[in-house]
């Protein structure tokens, strides 16, 4: 049996899971990192506990497998996107701490940019909104916060990176500064069309090219990984962004197959194939992970999903395992009238509001822990309902998945995604076909509620969000 090693660094956790050439998870491991909160709307990761944690993982569960080097084929990489780091090109020292994509201090920056009119040249040429979630801005940032950050960067003398493009710099013993288009697409500095970083963009917001990574399709031999991770050397042969990733990994290779993950937060992917569909109810619009030719997605951004219910336990200490929610949640018939909007960072699409922030509405004396626990999982299903209500409506029809929804056996479709990238660059599978005969269903849900229950529900849950709106402008 031959093996592809995928290392899945997400926004609260690395993981490193090994998958077998019929897309089984052989061996899984795990480490949370530190969140770094330095001040309320700033979310930050130690670029060095990233890397230490996924070189952990990795070892870990290579060591645990107990397969010989030479039945580990590839290494694949997915990871957290937008999350911006620049280092030292030298030294590979961080200059800052990574910015994460759910931060939103460029919200100024971001507010004067659309006010000198550049939302529709962003739009036109990367299918993103202007927002606090994309790289851009936090580059810009970096570059004006730190001290001399940008005559260095102006000077060759820095290199910026998503997580993944970290990751393979130091993974290859700072041999390779290189990303995929998937990650690319995340920047508001990458033209989507032509496949280019955009001199334009770049000129906006005061970014050297110096700076930036080179593009390469998501199946790609980038780099060797270093002996001195694993013992031997291993080509990293697949690299994409954590959504693109599960888009591929669910088989979803089509136009009009859609995805929607569930983790840190939520997000709904649509493939478009060759055309980047604009969207008019606020999605936007993306590159698939790439093997051959440019593809395309829709996509819908939630930003708080998992992390409502990391919040319960971490914050409000509800319970000490995340998968205590459910219990806690079923044990009230319904939320009490009770609706949470949890916009600790902002609000994603439809909406894109940097300035709202988290609500919980309804209160009564009555309410209880277990009422607030169910609102924050019904929170997750709201938000997921009006992505796909956006998204019906850009295609003007509905999809053929997501109604009824479909859930595989393997439910590790991110890591999954990056290993059958991998795995296509080195020949272990030869094609899209023969990886998309892997998967299995493993449950069908079809809708229960009437519909006339649901829309009311989803009449009160945008009260509620409209009660969170623009609450950090009117300070």
């Amino acid at each position: 049996m031959r093996y592809v090693l995928a290392l899945d660094q997400g926004t609260t956790s690395s993981r490193a899971i090994l998958f077998d050439e019929e897309g089984n998870a052989a061996q899984v491991s795990q480490r949370e990192f530190r969140q770094i909160y330095p001040q309320p709307g700033w979310v930050e990761h130690d670029p060095k506990e990233i890397l230490a944690t996924q070189c952990e993982v990795a070892r870990e569960a290579v060591g645990r497998a107990g397969i010989r080097p030479k039945d580990l084929t590839a290494v694949g990489i997915a990871n957290q996107r937008e999350t911006t780091i620049v280092w030292d090109r030298q030294t590979g020292e961080p200059l800052y701490n990574a910015i994460v994509w759910q931060d939103r201090r460029t919200a100024p920056l971001c507010e004067r940019l659309r006010e000198a009119g550049a939302e529709s040249l962003v739009r036109e040429r990367t299918g993103l909104v202007i927002d606090p979630y994309f790289s851009g801005t936090k580059i810009a940032w970096l570059l004006d916060h730190v001290p001399d950050a940008r005559a260095r960067a102006e000077r060759g003398e820095l290199a910026f990176g998503t997580v993944d493009t970290w990751l393979i710099w130091h993974l290859t013993g700072n041999r390779t500064h290189a990303t995929d288009p998937s990650n690319a697409s995340r920047t508001m500095l990458y033209n989507i069309h032509t496949g280019e970083w955009d001199p334009e963009l770049l000129n906006m917001l005061g970014v050297p090219r110096a700076l930036l990574p080179d593009v390469y399709p998501s199946a790609h031999a980038f780099g060797m990984l270093s002996a001195g991770i694993l013992g031997e050397p291993f080509v990293i042969g697949g690299v994409a962004g954590d959504q693109q990733a599960a888009l591929f990994g669910q088989a979803c290779h089509k136009p009009r197959m859609a995805k929607n993950t569930y983790g840190t937060g939520c997000f709904l992917l649509l493939h478009t194939g060759d055309r980047a569909v604009r969207s008019e109810n606020g999605l936007v619009t993306t590159s698939c992970a790439q093997t051959t030719g440019r593809e395309f997605a829709l996509e819908g951004s939630v930003f708080a999903g998992g992390a409502v219910v990391q919040w319960l336990r971490d914050e409000l200490k509800f319970f000490s395992s995340s998968n205590e929610v459910e219990k806690l949640a079923a044990s009230v018939p319904d939320a009490g009238g009770v609706y949470f909007v949890p916009a600790f960072t902002g609000l994603g699409a439809p909406y894109w509001d940097p300035h709202a922030r988290g609500a919980i509405v309804g209160l009564t004396r009555g309410t209880s822990p277990a009422h607030i626990a169910r609102a924050a999982l019904e929170a997750i299903a709201f938000q997921s309902a009006e992505l796909l209500e956006a998204m019906q409506k850009d295609e003007g029809e509905r999809l053929t998945e997501l109604m009824p929804v479909l859930r595989p056996r393997a439910l590790e479709t991110t890591a999954l995604g990056a290993a059958y990238l991998a795995g296509l660059a080195v020949n272990l599978w030869r094609s899209r076909d023969e990886i998309a005969a892997h998967w299995k269903l493993e449950r069908r849900f079809e809708p229960r509620m009437e519909r006339s229950v649901a829309a009311g529900l989803m009449a009160r849950w945008r009260d509620a969000v409209s009660r969170s709106r623009n609450w950090t402008r009117a300070i």
